[in-house]
């Protein structure tokens, strides 16, 4: 099984005012499609212990989510933090989500979500409302392994190309 782990972003919960809804709700969406996941690890919003968060999470699975920080609000640096650590960007994937989201609200836009990868491990961005983060995580969930196994070298996928890629 592949080893996924789950950081909540959000200063009230990580300060056992709130319970944290979404980590649960995103650990159980990955659970669901065969993912074997940590418990949610609950950080504040604060750059660097949402780095540190990211980096102890990628040494120890091949996927890391994050739930919160990345509206608008002053206090929202989970994509900051995100790009800080990761070697590369994959902007296609959080566009996806937006693309999709927006379907089901007029605010997905206001989404800064990004997606990348620190090494071998694959990191994405998810909102902070529990609907939200799994409906954005559905709505690419077909992409992740290929995605996983791009980044562990393997690239021969002829059952799963394009058709306009065979033309």
């Amino acid at each position: 099984m592949t080893q996924a782990a789950v950081i909540t972003v959000s200063d009230s919960c990580s300060r056992g005012e709130r319970e944290d809804l979404s980590g649960p709700a995103v650990v159980q969406e990955l659970e669901s499609q065969g993912f074997d996941v940590q418990p949610p690890i609950v950080v504040a919003d604060e750059r660097q212990a949402i780095e540190d968060a990211l980096r102890y999470a990628a040494a120890r699975a091949r996927l890391v989510i994050t739930t919160g920080g990345t509206g608008i609000s002053p206090r929202d640096v989970t994509p900051e933090a995100t790009r800080a650590v990761c070697d590369r960007l994959i902007e296609g994937i959080p566009e996806l989500m937006r693309a999709e989201g927006r379907q089901r609200t007029l605010r997905a836009p206001l989404s800064r979500a990004v997606c990348g990868t620190i090494g071998t491990t694959l990191v994405l961005n998810l909102p902070g409302r529990p609907g939200g983060a799994v409906g954005s995580l559905r709505s690419v969930q077909d992409l992740l392994p290929h995605a996983l196994d791009l980044l562990e070298g393997r690239t021969r996928h002829a059952d799963t190309e394009d058709k306009e890629e065979e033309d």
